[in-house]
């Protein structure tokens, strides 16, 4: 179920990754006449929604949700919401609709019941989902021993949001209150694209092949799955 793809340069690892998200978007719009894009914060995947912003396709038929989100106001410099609008939701993407995590209750866990309402509109499977993993081995907002990391990782949960209280670190920053989709909300996707670049994020990579506590390393539970294929996408 998983493949890795490992490139010389990271253009041209966002090439490829451009043109396989293109591609997918496309054949669902085609299909259904709308395509969910489920999408990280983060450095390394900047490039490709920067190029994917220009990019032509029906994006009106395009549905941009988040993964997951730090629980701060958009005007925060932390929102991946805000993050998304100024990468790729700009050019021939601004027509794209965007689907927030953050809504206006005080806590991650007292606005679950709206985000998981929000997110139950859109069509599923996911067409494209990208996720990142932190030098800590977290993915999405999953985070090692996390207050609530066990539901958001219980795999037969019909919830596709999790709130979660993350353990502060140089990782976290102070932002530890989060909003993310569960493992088995990642699992409604068609395909997981894991993005990462640097030696130091594939050490990390195999130190997370090589063990299994899903606690220690939240990676583990997507890369070690059988339901959904993982593409992991490298470069130095």
């Amino acid at each position: 179920m998983l493949v890795e793809k490992l490139f010389d340069s990271r253009a041209d690892m966002i090439a490829a990754l451009q043109k396989e998200c293109l591609a997918a978007l496309r054949e669902a719009v085609d299909e259904r006449g709308e395509a969910t894009f489920m999408v990280s914060g983060g450095s390394s995947p900047e490039p490709l929604y920067k190029a994917l912003s220009s990019a032509d396709l029906k994006w009106e038929s395009v549905y941009v949700a988040l993964v997951d989100e730090r629980w701060v106001d958009f005007d925060n410099e932390k929102s991946n919401e805000a993050f998304i609008v100024r990468t790729l939701m700009q050019n021939n993407a601004a027509k794209a609709n965007l689907v927030g995590m953050k809504n206006t209750a005080e806590t991650p866990a007292a606005g679950l019941a709206d985000c998981e309402n929000a997110y139950q509109q859109l069509a599923q499977p996911f067409d494209v989902t990208i996720l990142g993993m932190g030098s800590d081995g977290h993915t999405a907002s999953l985070f090692p021993h996390a207050q609530g990391l066990s539901e958001a990782l219980d795999v037969n949960s019909e919830s596709l949001c999790a709130a979660i209280t993350a353990k502060q670190s140089e990782v976290t920053g102070t932002a530890v209150e989060r909003m993310t989709l569960s493992l088995a909300g990642l699992l409604r996707s068609k395909s997981l694209l894991l993005l990462i670049t640097g030696e130091e994020k594939l050490n990390v990579l195999r130190q997370a092949q090589a063990g299994t506590d899903v606690n220690e390393m939240p990676v583990r539970a997507v890369l070690q799955q059988q339901q959904v294929p993982i593409t992991v996408y490298w470069a130095p």
